[in-house]
């Protein structure tokens, strides 16, 4: 590759699609083959959310995991808040987000500037900002990546080599389940590649990736933690509601691992059977104290016990969304997600299409 700065954004249809967790495995691949890394988001995507710092604390946990400096990181230079988007539309907003952008990646010393896309191709377009104007403006290559759901997503990608032509260095495809592994291979990749659009990668579903924190869960449901506080950072890879009777829920509790079981506060027969399986937290509605035997069980077993002030409806919806909207913030899925990218991602091929 030549010595000059190469930009690659990564970009996605949809949002949560796997974007940092592919910037994170590409940019310990470039690192790894002596490349010098940059990273930037120039757009902040909270829309909705007043805490502009989520971003921030994104920006923050990518830099840390690739040990990039500051001078290395470019932080987002608007959000997507309704504040921002209003004052845009008003006219009272007349920043040339453009010219600030390529004056933001200046002083970027690195043989290649990874920049994170919002969550579509055209989110930012307001500000000048979406993933064609970028590419257009810094003369960038899109690395896309997609999210499987089913054969018909070559649609949407053969819809995205129209909008971004050869811009489009490649495509990866992720959460690819293990039953669909040979249609990605046999027949999607090939109809791509025969259409002028290269696909770097097929990864493999992983539970890992798909799991959250038992602290993340804590967060969201906003609970007490009444035992082993020191176990939060227990990965949870599903969610089982206790409502049954003991003898049938001792064996549906056998089914799921490292899983969070919801249910009363009430329930001792119910939270003893949770325990004697693979648990990684019992989460108990009603806010309703459980009895010492459980707490001393569960101190035992390590395993950690939330108490929520909601019913088991409404804290089975807000753990949903948590499992739908999984981030990056644990070191095990980083290493999960670099592996997973040594195996499945074709770099050099990568390498081949920047320097081209």
């Amino acid at each position: 590759m030549a010595q000059s700065t190469k930009y690659l954004i990564v970009a996605s249809i949809e949002a949560y699609t796997g974007k940092s967790g592919t910037i994170l495995g590409l940019a310990h691949q470039f690192q790894e083959q002596g490349f010098s890394i940059a990273y930037s988001k120039p757009i902040g995507t909270c829309f909705g959310d007043q805490a502009s710092g989520a971003n921030e604390a994104d920006v923050a946990f990518v830099a840390d995991a690739l040990g990039l400096k500051e001078t290395d990181i470019g932080w987002p230079l608007v959000p997507l808040q309704r504040e921002t988007v209003e004052k845009r539309l008003k006219h009272e907003d007349t920043t040339d987000y453009k010219g600030l952008l390529k004056e933001n990646l200046a002083n970027k010393q690195a043989n290649i500037v990874i920049l994170e896309g919002a969550g579509t191709l055209w989110e930012g377009s307001l500000f000048g900002l979406s993933i064609v104007d970028m590419a257009t403006t810094l003369d960038a290559s899109v690395l896309l990546v997609a999210r499987y759901h089913s054969p018909l997503i070559v649609d949407s990608l053969l819809t995205v080599k129209l909008a971004l032509g050869d811009h489009l260095a490649g495509m990866v495809i992720n959460d690819i389940p293990n039953e669909e592994l040979e249609v990605a291979q046999t027949l999607i990749k090939p109809y791509l590649e025969s259409h002028g659009v290269p696909v770097l990668g097929l990864l493999p579903a992983s539970r890992l990736l798909r799991s959250v924190s038992v602290r993340e869960i804590s967060h969201q449901l906003n609970a007490q933690v009444l035992c082993r506080g020191d176990r939060l950072d227990l990965m949870v890879e599903s969610l089982t509601i206790g409502a049954m009777n003991v003898n049938s829920a001792l064996e549906y509790f056998r089914q799921g691992q490292n899983k969070a079981v919801v249910t009363g506060g009430d329930r001792t027969d119910l939270q003893l059977a949770a325990l004697e399986t693979s648990t990684s937290c019992l989460i108990l509605t009603g806010h309703m104290s459980p009895q010492p035997l459980i707490i001393s069980r569960a101190e035992d077993l390590e395993v950690p016990i939330l108490s929520v002030d909601l019913d088991t409806l409404s804290t089975v919806e807000i753990v949903d969304q948590a499992f739908g909207k999984v981030r990056l913030q644990e070191k095990i899925k980083v290493n999960c997600i670099q592996e997973l990218m040594v195996q499945n991602f074709d770099i050099a091929r990568l390498i081949q299409q920047l320097s081209g």
